[in-house]
């Protein structure tokens, strides 16, 4: 009965942290936040986009797609993208996105794991951008249906994810999520289904500093819903900044891991 509550929780989190990537404006907006108070000012996208080999990718499937991140990044030109993800108030944003690369795309809204119904070996290449965390029993339907040759990318946090805001407050059921698949444990994952499994380290914080108080604010709002249950958010925001007005400045880990693994 302990071990069913737990679950319940967990699930509880997990639908919980969803909640903030159903909204596309505050999800970009979070998104610029990080970039602008990243030390590592290099796009990930465009380093795991140098890692693949894209002659032979006409046909993209995203999991966890959101609007469209992954595919604003690329300059291409694609048979087909397809993406899924379980909020479908992503679906306008990410097929405007993928209609500029692609001659067909569609949106499919799913709650994953769960069988995808279409034919084996349908994509070239299989993305899927922090949010295998989220369905990491996904990873067998994934090499089914990979073309022979096809390659499965996935970006993915470390498990020391905030390290520096868990001096202050503990962040336990978020990090229980991460680690379902994360930087230090997804490349065995992988290696139970892919002959070939590469990876590619990104090494980053986030910075801010005394004059950043308001961005910090954000930063902590977007992730209200995913640190609710460990911690009351409003308490966790005022640590924060406290502690940045007494250092002066704060790190945040952010370091993330490439993953492409191959049929």
């Amino acid at each position: 009965m302990i071990a069913n509550q737990k679950g319940k929780t967990e699930r509880f989190v997990e639908m919980d942290v969803l909640n903030a990537y159903s909204n596309v404006r505050a999800h970009r907006k979070i998104g610029c936040l990080v970039r602008d108070h990243s030390e590592n000012k290099e796009d990930i996208r465009e380093i795991a986009k140098k890692a693949l080999g894209w002659r032979s990718v006409h046909r993209i499937l995203n999991l966890g797609c959101g609007y469209g991140w992954f595919e604003e990044a690329l300059d291409s030109r694609f048979d087909i993208v397809v993406g899924i993800d379980l909020c479908d108030e992503n679906r306008e944003t990410f097929l405007r996105t993928a209609d500029n690369i692609s001659a067909e795309c569609l949106f499919v809204r799913l709650e994953l794991p769960s069988p995808i119904d279409m034919p084996s070996g349908s994509f070239d290449l299989i993305v899927s951008t922090y949010s295998l965390y989220f369905f990491s029993g996904i990873v067998s339907e994934v090499k089914r249906l990979l073309a022979p040759e096809g390659t499965f990318l996935c970006i993915t946090h470390s498990e020391r994810m905030l390290e520096g805001a868990e001096e202050l407050c503990q962040l336990g059921r978020l990090r229980r999520l991460i680690e379902r698949f994360s930087a230090e444990n997804g490349e065995t994952c992988l290696k139970n289904y892919f002959r070939s499994v590469d990876h590619i380290d990104y090494l980053n914080s986030l910075v801010f500093e005394r004059r950043d108080r308001e961005d910090l604010r954000d930063y902590v709002l977007f992730k209200k819903d995913a640190i609710a249950s460990d911690v009351d958010s409003d308490r966790f925001e005022e640590r924060l900044l406290q502690e940045l007005g007494r250092k002066g400045i704060l790190r945040l880990n952010k370091n993330d891991r490439i993953f492409i693994a191959r049929q």
